[in-house]
């Protein structure tokens, strides 16, 4: 069996077939112009649309290339919000939707529907090396450029994994902290690879006075970093110290996010996924300060379509 996955977020357009034997994936970043920290959602749904056509065709292509033969489609599966609650709502996965019903209607395969965030647990968690250990119930950080939430994962036949809310950030995200640090750098957006590749470039923040970290009633607060970051620039601060900085605060973060999370549910282990989590300092100092934890794979940290496809065809799987 095999299963056609599509997750059009809000700066990446994913394609991937799934199965048993394994899978293949395309994906194209939305272009942001030079200087701008996001996309308007009505330009993200224009990209997404531009994009579909020529990624579809790359993908069928990469999978008879992988596998020899062409891809027999027995069910399509899409990110149809950015999660599971009432209300979750962005109008760029209409491009996914769109997609995934006319595949589904040409050829009378089933079409599921998912979250975005259910994708990203389901992509972390079957690349994570610990699938068996982890069982059907754990906590997994989705921390990405729209999301900073630690969640207690339950799996869940329907939605694939129930998410309630544990801890999470109380303003912005991770992921918007590091590209406006990187924007206000002047580097291109999203700014992830060349924030690292800048505080590697360093390896401290020596000389930069930490900002303190607290979590109150299961929240952090962000916002903070920003105007730290925007004072140091002005003041001609190293730019590779600046991102040290960075990624040192949101990872602190992280740990005490974790600690708060395990007060609560001390024997559960941790997931992590997103493409926050693609940082090899961030995930360095997690691993220093954290044990019974899992990453996704750094190729599926970032936003995907696998584990969507991976969620559609467990539920194929089941006569569903």
């Amino acid at each position: 069996m095999t299963v056609l996955g599509i997750d059009t977020s809000n700066y990446t357009t994913s394609l991937s077939l799934v199965s048993e034997d394994g899978f293949v994936h395309v994906r194209r970043i939305l272009n942001v112009k030079k200087g701008e920290c996001g996309l308007r959602q009505s330009d993200a749904l224009f990209l997404h649309t531009q994009n579909l056509p020529a990624l579809f065709s790359e993908l069928f292509e990469s999978y008879k290339e992988r596998f020899g033969k062409k891809a027999d489609v027995n069910a399509v599966a899409y990110s149809a919000y950015p999660r599971d609650t009432e209300g979750s709502y962005m109008p760029c996965f209409l491009a996914g939707q769109s997609a995934a019903a006319a595949v589904s209607s040409a050829t009378g395969v089933p079409l599921f529907k998912f979250s975005h965030q259910a994708g990203h647990i389901m992509a972390a968690l079957k690349t994570c090396c610990g699938e068996k250990e982890i069982g059907d119930e754990f906590l997994a950080l989705h921390l990405s450029g729209g999301t900073t939430e630690l969640v207690r994962a339950k799996a869940n036949d329907d939605i694939g994994f129930s998410a309630e809310i544990v801890c999470e950030t109380a303003d912005i995200s991770a992921g918007q902290l590091v590209d406006r640090a990187g924007v206000a750098l002047g580097l291109g957006f999203p700014c992830g690879a060349e924030l690292e590749k800048l505080a590697v470039s360093v390896g401290n923040a020596v000389g930069i006075k930490p900002i303190r970290v607290t979590v109150k009633n299961g929240e952090c607060n962000l916002s903070g970093a920003e105007n730290r970051i925007k004072e140091l620039i002005s003041h001609g601060e190293d730019a590779g110290k600046i991102a040290y900085f960075t990624l040192d605060f949101i990872a602190r973060n992280v740990i005490s996010l974790v600690d708060s999370a395990r007060e609560k549910y001390p024997d559960l282990p941790i997931i992590f996924a997103g493409g926050v989590m693609r940082n090899k300092i961030i995930r360095a100092k997690i691993t220093e300060k954290i044990n019974n934890i899992y990453f996704a794979s750094e190729e599926l940290s970032s936003d995907n379509a696998v584990g969507t496809a991976y969620l559609g065809l467990e539920k194929l799987k089941r006569g569903q």
